[in-house]
């Protein structure tokens, strides 16, 4: 048995041995070997530049205006003097202008001397317009190889054949392409060039912060009435549109409410980097805060943006919020002319304080609301919708649900007289009708303001001016019953 054993080893020594002459089982790439793609798909890395950004963290700002803040933290190798860096990974809509580049490590003595922003991203378009006049190979749908000198891809693959002859094929007949190599000049992905001045050799923690297009971001609530409409429950969230062209894994996320001035371009924007501002958000995993003018919420937890993705994150909740209901008939927009009256449909509005009291108490990003109320059988059906503006704390928020079907009014004009050159006399009939079998109270807004000066000589109930160009009678109108509003005014200018 020993010489079993000794012939064993002999063996597995010649094994070893025939290893490492052919390169430790790796098979050596011929000099013509082909690089193979299929349609729209990109070949791999190209080239590699004398150092490589790594990634460590990155903290995004997005602000309403589909513009956001990248801050980008990463280590990079660099040697003593002059280096050549690959900052990958931006999106692909930065605005190079505003690239603000630091070294944490050294930052005296690490300069930027030359940047150039690198977009010429690989595609099976742009590898055909370096490769004409070379020779590649086609494979088609129905498994035929062709290989020939391109021509020209311009509505096909046109190869001119060994035998001199030309051959024409269809893109939509194309199912794989080869080329003899990779060209320069391609990448894959956008990617910021850098030539750095550095003081020592070593990693370096860097500092990369730009301005992108391409991400926006915005607030959506819903407010579910309770059964009697006195309460609601109010939740908020936030919808981050991601079109940057690059995604973000575990990063920091910051939104900010407000209205930044920006410079209007030729073509894109030339930008500040400025301060983060704020937006509202009591809930665990997003706080709010005031920072200059403006509001930021700061969501605590990281968050993955992927490319081309919209994702929601609930950043306000509030139950039980004391809600009025109101009815509104309005001069300046809810009436239509019908012959020589005036039509209208009184308008349904929810109203709420955003105060502490109410639960709430923090500024409210601008957003649209949907409104739900509760049917008989527990489901929640849909009401209306109205948008909200920027909205601070303690600020109150009225909301347009629809148009009441049982509530109408009636405006007319029952006498008018001139008094003079400079004046002129109006009386108005205003009739209410409620086809309800509860009685309602109806805001009946007037705009006599038209007129430099007015006053109101005669009325059926007293009015209340709420400014210089508005008056409101609060009317009473019992169920299926009726009400009316009379009042002459005099304009004098």
């Amino acid at each position: 048995m020993k010489w079993v054993k000794w012939f064993s080893g002999l063996l597995v020594f010649i094994m070893l041995l025939s290893l490492v002459a052919c390169g430790g089982g790796k098979a050596k790439p011929e000099a013509n070997e082909m690089a193979v793609i299929t349609p729209q798909k990109a070949p791999g890395g190209i080239g590699a530049p004398k150092a490589e950004a790594a990634g460590e963290g990155t903290q995004i700002t997005v602000y309403n205006d589909n513009t956001a803040l990248v801050n980008d933290h990463r280590t990079i190798d660099l040697k003593k003097g002059d280096n050549e860096v690959r900052f990958s990974n931006v999106t692909a809509q930065i605005d190079p202008t505003s690239v603000r580049f630091s070294s944490l490590t050294d930052p005296e003595n690490t300069l930027v001397l030359e940047q150039n922003f690198e977009y010429d991203l690989v595609n099976t378009q742009k590898l055909l317009e370096k490769f004409v006049d070379e020779t590649i190979q086609v494979v088609t749908k129905d498994g035929t190889t062709h290989q020939g000198k391109l021509l020209g891809s311009s509505g096909g693959i046109i190869l001119q054949q060994k035998d001199g002859s030309t051959l024409v094929i269809q893109s939509d007949d194309v199912r794989e392409l080869s080329f003899p190599s990779l060209p320069e000049g391609l990448i894959t992905k956008p990617t910021l060039m850098w030539l750095l001045e550095a003081g020592q050799s070593g990693p370096h923690d860097v500092k990369v912060s730009y301005l992108t297009r391409g991400m926006n971001w915005q607030a959506d609530y819903v407010l579910a009435l309770s059964p009697d409409d006195s309460k609601a429950d109010l939740t908020g969230w936030v919808s981050v549109d991601n079109k940057s062209g690059a995604t973000f894994k575990d990063t920091h996320l910051k939104l900010v409410a407000g209205s930044l001035h920006r410079v209007q371009p030729t073509p894109a924007p030339r930008a500040l980097l400025r301060e983060e501002k704020a937006l509202a958000a009591p809930t665990e995993q997003v706080q709010e805060r005031a920072i200059f003018e403006y509001h930021l919420y700061d969501v605590k937890r990281p968050v993955t943006l992927k490319d081309n993705q919209t994702k929601q994150i609930e950043f306000v909740t509030a139950s039980e919020v004391p809600v009025e209901k109101w009815f509104v008939l309005d001069s300046g927009r809810s009436y239509i002319w019908q012959g020589n009256k005036q039509q209208g449909n009184v308008q349904v509005q929810i109203r709420f304080k955003n105060d502490a009291d109410a639960g709430l108490g923090i500024p409210l990003p601008k957003g649209k609301v949907r409104i739900y109320k509760e049917d008989t059988d527990g489901s929640q059906q849909f009401v209306g919708e109205d948008a909200i503006s920027h909205t601070p704390k303690d600020e109150e928020i009225s909301l347009t649900v629809g148009k009441a079907f049982d509530v109408v009014g009636e405006r007319t004009m029952t006498s008018h007289k001139s008094l003079g050159e400079r004046s002129r006399q109006e009386s108005w009939k205003i009739t209410l009708r409620n086809h309800k079998d509860n009685a309602v109270t109806i805001h009946v807004i007037e705009h006599p303001g038209k007129w430099a000066e007015w006053e109101v000589v005669k009325e059926s109930q007293k009015h209340e001016k709420l400014d210089a160009g508005t008056m409101e009678y609060l009317v009473e109108v019992p169920a299926n019953g009726e009400a009316t509003v009379t009042y002459t005014i005099i304009f004098r200018w």
